[in-house]
Order: C-alpha cells, then sequence, then structure tokens
C-alpha cells in the first residue's frame, strides 16, 4: 500500500515535470538575431550630422531621444533600444563605410531610418545580400521600392514622385497656363521630384516648364539660380529640395526681388520654423504645398492628444529641438512605427521575422499624421501612405485647400 506522503510526492514529481514540458515551448519561442539580447535590441543608422545637409540631422536626435524614453519606460517587453547613429555627411561613399562597420562591427540587428535617397540607395544592394533589414528608410526615391530587387527593404517616407504628381496635377487645375521654373537640389531626391512633376502635368509639361535649374547642397547660396528662373520668364517656381536651408534662401531672395511668382515647396522646405520664418514670412503668403501630418504651433491641433503628447515628450526628452521642425516630428512618427513593429515581433526578433512584421503593417496611424493619412505595407505593395493634404500658406499657418488627396498606387 502507498502511503500518503509516497503519493503526494509521486503527484508533485508529476506536476513538476508537466510544468517544466508545458515551459519548454515558452523558452524556445524566444528568438534572437545578431544584436538582440534577453536585454537589448542593438539598430543603426546614418545621419548626416555633418556638411551641407545637417539640418536633416535633427530626426536622429529626435530618435535617440524617443528610445531614451522608451528605455526609460521598461523598454520593448523588458528590451533597451539601443540606436548606434553615425554621421555619413550625406555622402553616400561615408554611408556605405558606416553602414558597413554597424553591420559587420556593431553586429546590429538592422538599420533603421537612416537619412536620404541617395545614401540608402547606396548600401541598398549590400544590405539585401547580407538579408539585413533596411527599414523605414527615409528615402523618398522610388528606386527604393522595389520588393522585387530589394526585398529586405522598405521605406518611412511616400514616395517623392507621388507627392509632386499631386502638386503638378493641382497646378493643372489652378493655373493651367503656368510658365514654370524649377530649382531643383541636384542629387536623387531632387531629380525625383523633377520628374513627378513631369509626370504630374502630363503632355504639358513641356510647354508649361521654361527653366530647369539645379544646385548643389555644397553651394553657399543658390541666388545665382533665382535669378536665372526669373529672367527665364517663369510666373510659377518649383522648390523641389529637401533642404530647409535652401527653401529659405529661395523664398528670401525672390522677395527681395520683388518678383511675385506663384510659389510651390516640397513639404521639407515649407516648414514654417525652419524654411518659411527665416525666409521672412511676408514672402510665402499663398504658397502652396502638400502635408501629411499636423504641423506644431498651428492652433487648430493644441487640443489634439497626439500633439499634446508629442509637445510634452519634446520638453522633457528633446528639449535642444524645435518642436515646430517637421523632422522632429518625421522623427518621432518614425520611431513610434519601429516600437509598434516590435511590439508585434514579440520574442521573435530574428531578421527574418522583423522584415516580416515590418511589410505587414495595416492601417497603421501615428499620432501626428493628418486624420485619414494610414500607413500600409504589404510585401508586393511598400508605398507606406498614399495620402496627402494641399495646403496653401496664410501667413501665419498653413491652412487646407479642399479634402485630403489620394494618390493611386503608382511610384
Amino acid at each position: 500500500m502507498v502511503s500518503l506522503d509516497m503519493a503526494s510526492r509521486s503527484v508533485a514529481i508529476a506536476v513538476g515535470a508537466f510544468l517544466l514540458a508545458v515551459s519548454q515551448p515558452a523558452l524556445a519561442e524566444k528568438k534572437y538575431g545578431p544584436g538582440v539580447t534577453d536585454t537589448s535590441i542593438k539598430f543603426g543608422q546614418t545621419m548626416p550630422y555633418s556638411g551641407g545637409a545637417s539640418s536633416l540631422s535633427a530626426v536622429g536626435r529626435v530618435q535617440t531621444a524617443y528610445f531614451k524614453m522608451i528605455n526609460a519606460q521598461g523598454g520593448i517587453n523588458g528590451r533597451a533600444i539601443n540606436l548606434i547613429s553615425k554621421d555619413d555627411g550625406f555622402s553616400p561613399p561615408k554611408t556605405v563605410e558606416q553602414t558597413r562597420s554597424l553591420v559587420e562591427g556593431e553586429e546590429v540587428l538592422a538599420m533603421f531610418s537612416s537619412m536620404g535617397s541617395a545614401p540608402n540607395l547606396s548600401v541598398a544592394k549590400y544590405l539585401n545580400s547580407a538579408q539585413v533589414p533596411q527599414i523605414m528608410a527615409l528615402a523618398g526615391t522610388p528606386k527604393a521600392i522595389d520588393p522585387v530587387n530589394f526585398p529586405w527593404t522598405t521605406t518611412f517616407y511616400s514616395t517623392l514622385t507621388v507627392e509632386a504628381k499631386v502638386l503638378g496635377a493641382y497646378l493643372l487645375e489652378v493655373k493651367p497656363n503656368a510658365k514654370i521654373g524649377i530649382l531643383y537640389q541636384n542629387d536623387e531626391s531632387g531629380r525625383t521630384y523633377l520628374e513627378g512633376m513631369k509626370a504630374g502635368l502630363g503632355d504639358k509639361a513641356g510647354t508649361m516648364i521654361v527653366k530647369e535649374v539645379g544646385f548643389d547642397l555644397s553651394y553657399p547660396t543658390i541666388d545665382s539660380q533665382i535669378i536665372l528662373l526669373q529672367s527665364s520668364g517663369a510666373d510659377t517656381v518649383f522648390v523641389a529640395s529637401v533642404a530647409p536651408k535652401f527653401g529659405a534662401q529661395s523664398i528670401r531672395k525672390i522677395g527681395e526681388l520683388g518678383w511675385k511668382p506663384y510659389l510651390i515647396l516640397a513639404p521639407g522646405v515649407s516648414v514654417i520654423e525652419t524654411s518659411l520664418k527665416p525666409a521672412g514670412l511676408q514672402y510665402a503668403v499663398g504658397a502652396v504645398s502638400v502635408q501629411f501630418y499636423k504641423q506644431p504651433g498651428d492652433s487648430k491641433w493644441d487640443a489634439d492628444p497626439g500633439m499634446m503628447e508629442y509637445y510634452t515628450f519634446m520638453k522633457k526628452w528633446a528639449p535642444a529641438e524645435l518642436p515646430a521642425d517637421a523632422l522632429a516630428v518625421i522623427g518621432y512618427s518614425a520611431a513610434q512605427m519601429l516600437i509598434d513593429t516590435l511590439k508585434r515581433c514579440g520574442d521573435n526578433l530574428t531578421r527574418e521575422n522583423l522584415i516580416y512584421e515590418a511589410t505587414h503593417i495595416k492601417d497603421y496611424e501615428p499620432t501626428l499624421f493628418l486624420p485619414g493619412v494610414k500607413v500600409n505595407v504589404t510585401p508586393e505593395s511598400r508605398i507606406p501612405w498614399r495620402q496627402r493634404q494641399i495646403t496653401q500658406f496664410d501667413g501665419t499657418n498653413w491652412t487646407f485647400v479642399g479634402g485630403v488627396v489620394t494618390a493611386a498606387g503608382e511610384r
């Protein structure tokens, strides 16, 4: 006859064995790629902390601050985000060098939100060959959206082509006989805007565009380029750049000349704090642009919960940055999207699962995006969003013109 103690002992052993058995799959579910431990996740990034495009590096500083906030709150499933952000001066050869050091030296899990079309393109083939995720790249070129050749690459931006097409189509409606002069940044971003505008104008591009003038980010000023556009007889100017410094220079020079063309601004040079105020707000009255995010500083968003949360974050975690800078908004929103993606990854933090989750995003709405602008990414369709709002500057704020425009699926 088995004693009660022996029976209890047998039951305890059996229960222990059962609990051990059922715990094994749970333990086995943890899958890690390079740069991941039980306590941290390591990402790499390149930013132009030096050089002519250094103003764009606000994105990296805000993202670093955002992850510090997340880490202070306990991280993601107990893991801290370690973002190693290196300076590439917006120079593709330097981007290649720094990216290789991050992948092969630091052994990061992935590259996240590196800045610039040309820099990102310069490393896309290398990263895809090595099967290293290149996610939420800050590249507006449609060349980066290529799931066949670059299956390990996703972008944060909608393409600059689509933005310019929307502006071109709008121009056809409001000023069909315009004589257009285009000032474009002579790199991948500026040339993409140039081609997008031509596509938006369609078969009228050849007659409507009277002058195209390029500039390099290394130029000290673009005064001579503006004078060339004025002498061409243009009555409309499209500033096709992502660099706020040159947006401010172009608007100010146009104003100082007493020239009053219909002014169309790419989003990167339409920010009140970094382009319009330095130029002189009076010179930008009537300018047209497109938006996908809520403008900090615009009173219409003062009571918006997402905007209030953003202001609180900026004051505590990034006090040296300008809340009204569009680059801060972009950095904040991309960081939000990465956190959402990591939460969906759970404990499966392999490179394969990270790119899977980064290409399976449905109706995600960053808190600073305009209502109706939603992020949708699939393995086959990787333009993150296709909605934007036409806006016009009234001397104080950007005001909405019409409703939210949804572009078709073209790149």
